[in-house]
């Protein structure tokens, strides 16, 4: 069985902070939060940003973390819910963006119930690349 560090449940209780805090189901919708470590140990959060060409809460998560000079990722999540109680797998886009910026980045999945670390390349088979 994987085991999971203290790091790694408070990078879901920091994504789950991040969506208590911010929680909008009718004017903006934000409805999931996302939290990545970064090598550095730095965790960088966010939350989806809903419209027409939205962003996903792990997208937001990621460019906070670029934006602050970040290069090297360790692991990350989204939680889904008014208080983060779900854990979800990113969406096929943020897939793509995991694996063009982050392929050995872990991604904290829930799979038939239990908490699991996928590395992002392996969530999109076949994947786009323009190497």
């Amino acid at each position: 069985m994987e085991q999971f560090s203290e790091r790694d449940y408070e990078l879901i209780e920091e994504a789950q902070k991040a969506i208590r805090l911010n929680y909008d189901s009718k004017h903006y919708n934000h409805t999931v939060g996302a939290a990545v470590r970064c090598k550095s140990g730095k965790i960088y959060i966010g939350v989806n940003l809903y419209s027409l060409h939205g962003a996903c809460a792990e997208q937001v998560a990621i460019g906070a973390a670029i934006t602050n000079g970040e290069r090297d990722f360790d692991v990350i999540v989204a939680v889904r819910g008014k208080a983060g109680e779900e854990i979800i797998p990113p969406c096929g886009n943020c897939r793509q963006i995991l694996y063009d910026y982050m392929p050995e980045c872990d991604v904290i999945v829930s799979a038939g119930g239990k908490l699991k670390k996928v590395k992002a390349k392996e969530l999109l088979p076949f994947s786009y690349s323009v190497e």
